[in-house]
């Protein structure tokens, strides 16, 4: 019976922990990401947001995909974070073309 019990509650808990609301939303920042340091420096930032998952950078598309557990946080908490390194991110829509004109300094130089 104890077994039985055990193993329900076990089912239960892996069916819960299954059921989170992860979402991945694209980004791109002002000013644009130029170098790997301005990767770096975002990575290791923004990877310490409540309910980041997962940041991969793009310099040459100027983008940063984010999962995120959308449970713990929002897009706009996300952005606000990049706020407090001293980047403007906005999401990027599908198809939409980022357009590297440069005309902001990179915060690393």
């Amino acid at each position: 019976m104890k077994k039985l019990i055990l193993l329900t509650v076990m089912l239960l808990t892996m069916i819960m922990a299954s059921a989170k609301d992860i979402k991945t939303v694209v980004l791109t920042t002002v000013p644009q990401m130029h170098c790997e340091g301005c990767e770096k420096r975002i990575k290791e930032n923004i990877r310490f947001e409540k309910g980041i998952k997962k940041i991969v950078t793009d310099v040459e598309h100027q983008t940063v995909t984010i999962t995120y557990d959308a449970d713990k946080t929002t897009v706009e908490n996300i952005i606000k974070g990049f706020e407090k390194i001293n980047y403007n991110a906005r999401e990027v829509k599908e198809d939409e073309q980022i357009a590297t004109d440069g005309e902001e300094e990179c915060p690393n130089m």
